[in-house]
């Protein structure tokens, strides 16, 4: 049954949307961890943990995949030598740890990171 698959809106168009969710998890391969609000680092986290699971299997047609999802090459590179340390693992490679609050809107900030 696929009730409750739904994303949230983030209050943008679809294709900002995904624009912006595979930017933050583009600078989230890049950089290890990213501080950005906590539904936004909800969604990059369900979004990567999908990639992760699918680079667990080296295959050209899952290369294929992600490189279709994100259109990076250097992205799709790291992701699969990311994966190498997850293959034991079945899920919960990245962690959300809450911050604070943001000064300017009161937003709450969460950090997202990879778990070693």
């Amino acid at each position: 049954m696929r009730h409750q698959k739904g994303n949230k809106k983030l209050s943008k168009p679809t294709d900002q949307r995904l624009s912006l969710i595979k930017n933050l998890a583009l600078s989230l391969v890049e950089n290890n961890k990213i501080i950005t609000t906590q539904t936004r680092a909800k969604q990059t986290q369900r979004f990567i943990e999908q990639l992760i699971t699918k680079s667990k299997v080296d295959s050209v047609a899952n290369r294929r995949y992600i490189f279709s999802k994100m259109n990076n090459k250097t992205f799709t590179k790291k992701i699969f030598t990311l994966a190498d340390n997850y293959k034991e693992r079945n899920g919960g490679y990245t962690k959300l740890i809450n911050v604070g609050i943001r000064k300017g809107d009161g937003a709450t900030l969460s950090l997202i990171e990879f778990v070693n």
